[in-house]
């Protein structure tokens, strides 16, 4: 019998990270699907999926938010059912990048209080001390590691 193909869901911040966190999503995504065969689901990718099939750049997106918040905000709707839906439902656990960007918005917080919701593992990566993360999001953390190679020893170890 085939053993079912593991998923990841790559959280962290985008909309105040250099880059849209796009780096360490990109790395983290190779590694998994190289070393562990797992599926991933990148929001980066989606999202860009998403702008280009609307004919949107991501820079035209952002300038909506001051020009037209109404426009601004469907679309922002409809990424979060496309990442809700993922992490209910296709989602085997989750990796989370918690830094400033991933603290001075709002979307991490949401997936991994959803994943913890429908019983997912959250395993986040984090420089920042304990005692200045918010307890909601200790709370919703299976492991917290120092670094993406502590968590790629531990991923490894856990599911290869």
């Amino acid at each position: 019998m085939k053993r079912k193909k593991l998923r990841a869901y790559l959280s962290g911040g985008m909309e105040y990270a250099k880059g849209e966190g796009a780096e360490w999503r990109n790395e983290m995504q190779v590694w998994l699907e190289k070393n562990l065969g797992h599926s991933v689901f990148n929001p980066n990718e989606t999202s860009n999926a998403y702008f280009a099939a609307r004919r949107l750049t991501k820079a035209n997106f952002r300038k909506l938010k001051s020009s037209n918040i109404s426009k601004y905000t469907k679309i922002v709707a409809a990424l979060v059912e496309i990442d809700s839906n993922e992490i209910a439902y296709k989602t085997d656990y989750v990796v989370c990048y918690w830094n400033r960007s991933a603290a001075a918005g709002a979307g991490t917080k949401g997936e991994i209080t959803l994943a913890k919701f429908f019983g997912k593992p959250v395993y986040m990566v984090t420089k920042m001390q304990k005692r200045n993360i918010p307890g909601w999001v200790l709370g919703c953390t299976s492991r917290i590691f120092s670094s993406f190679s502590a968590l790629r020893k531990f991923l490894q170890s856990r599911y290869k």
